[in-house]
């Protein structure tokens, strides 16, 4: 790996550590606060609404920049997202503004990877990324459950500091505060990044025209590069299961917490343990996928996509702890072998279309609009009165059903698209196409 990728990988784990970490804590602060579970349910969606809405703009703003400067603004932007939710603000808000920053932080992140390495070790890249993404939701939501607990949280509110009265008095709020520190050290990080030296592909401006005027110019060319990955062949697979596999993905963190409550009695602390046993057979299959697959062979993990699903409706006969921990490393392995070459893909064909930061923006728009929708979904129907019983069946049939469909679509465009299709399969192959 080229020089930069290692620091680059250390300041992704420090802001996805916080990220996760914050997500327990936040939890907990609307728990002790009183709020009903759809406004704890509905933490999820509202961390992807920046997403949704800023895509347009978040992969134009990574290409106009070096991405370490814009990762350096984005864990800046979580920084003011967690003080915001110390000093007053509602924890949906502020939580909200977190996302803004994720939301801008994404494009870097994924973009210099295609900057940095050619197309041959995309997916060895990706299976480091988000190896040690996964190790991060692990070590995040185990720092988080921890943090608020009983034990450590003591700990951190008797810190004292002369002359200075914080307003800290509860365990949420001191894991809050401790997680400003970790967004620092990321960002810390990201001041080192080296430059790739890729030309930057600057905001398009008129002088004669306002500054919302000139933002608003970039959404045609937003939906321009979301038409065009849409368009391609292999662009569309990749996109559709990636889409797919984080909006049930991003949900499951919540439902995990919530099905460990019903059906194992579990508080906050213990459930966020499970939601890391999940991440541990994602980083496994990570890995695993890193190892053993190729970018133009990405389209057979499919199935696996199919078997998440079934084992998502299966979640709900679980009720022992003994067949609750393999079942969920075997559910988090079949997602991690799934997105690891899917992923790789999908930036592949972005890079090759229409820049990195453009088509990660299009990625995230996709992928945070099935998480927004199915949070939103998921949240509403527990404000209606469905069980997480019933929530859960409700994902795996979904998950199961669609990807059957992407599944029926990639044999379709092989039969009757079938020069196109081969033609994007051998630009995979060359290893020094970028």
């Amino acid at each position: 790996m080229k020089r930069g990728f290692f620091t680059i990988m250390s300041a992704q784990f420090f802001s996805s550590l916080a990220d996760n970490a914050l997500f327990v804590a936040a939890v907990e602060l609307l728990l002790s606060n009183g709020a009903p579970e759809w406004q704890r349910a509905a933490l999820v969606p509202m961390f992807a609404l920046f997403y949704v809405v800023l895509a347009p703009f978040v992969g134009a703003f990574a290409d106009a920049l070096p991405k370490g400067r814009v990762m350096f603004i984005s864990n800046a932007i979580k920084i003011v997202g967690c003080l915001m939710m110390l000093f007053g603000s509602h924890p949906l808000i502020a939580y909200a503004v977190v996302g803004l920053g994720a939301a801008a932080y994404s494009p870097a992140k994924y973009g210099i990877l295609t900057e940095l390495l050619p197309a041959s070790q995309l997916v060895k890249a990706n299976g480091w990324i988000e190896g040690l993404t996964i190790t991060s939701i692990i070590l995040g939501v185990l720092l988080g459950g921890q943090l608020v607990g009983q034990r450590l949280s003591q700990v951190l509110l008797s810190v004292d500091l002369p002359w200075i009265d914080t307003g800290i008095s509860t365990p949420s709020q001191a894991a809050i505060a401790t997680l400003i520190a970790v967004y620092a050290l990321a960002a810390w990080f990201n001041l080192r990044i080296p430059l790739t030296g890729v030309e930057m592909r600057p905001l398009r401006h008129d002088a004669e025209r306002s500054i919302a005027a000139n933002t608003l110019a970039l959404l045609p060319d937003f939906w321009a590069c979301n038409r065009r990955l849409w368009s391609d062949k292999l662009g569309q697979i990749s996109l559709s299961t990636t889409t797919l596999f984080w909006g049930a993905g991003g949900n499951l963190k919540f439902i995990v917490l919530a099905w460990a409550a019903v059906a194992l009695g579990y508080n906050t602390t213990q459930a966020s343990a499970l939601t890391g046993v999940v991440a541990i057979g994602t980083a496994a299959g990570a890995i695993l996928a890193s190892l053993r697959m190729r970018l133009d062979s990405a389209t057979r993990v499919i199935p696996m996509g199919i078997a998440m699903g079934v084992l998502l409706v299966l979640m709900v006969f679980i009720h022992s702890i003994w067949i609750a921990v393999p079942f969920l490393i075997l559910l988090g392995g079949l997602g991690g072998f799934l997105v690891v070459p899917m992923n790789a893909l999908l930036q592949h064909r972005g890079h090759n279309l229409m820049g990195a930061g453009r088509s990660i923006a299009v990625q995230n728009f996709n992928e945070q609009a099935a998480i927004l929708g199915m949070g939103a979904l998921y949240s509403l129907s527990l404000k209606l009165g469905l069980s997480v019983f019933g929530a859960i069946t409700v994902f795996g049939v979904l998950v199961a059903g669609a990807m059957w469909l992407i599944r029926f679509w990639h044999l379709y465009n092989c039969k009757y698209h079938r020069a196109a299709v081969t033609h994007l399969l051998r630009i995979a192959r060359r290893d020094n196409h970028h």
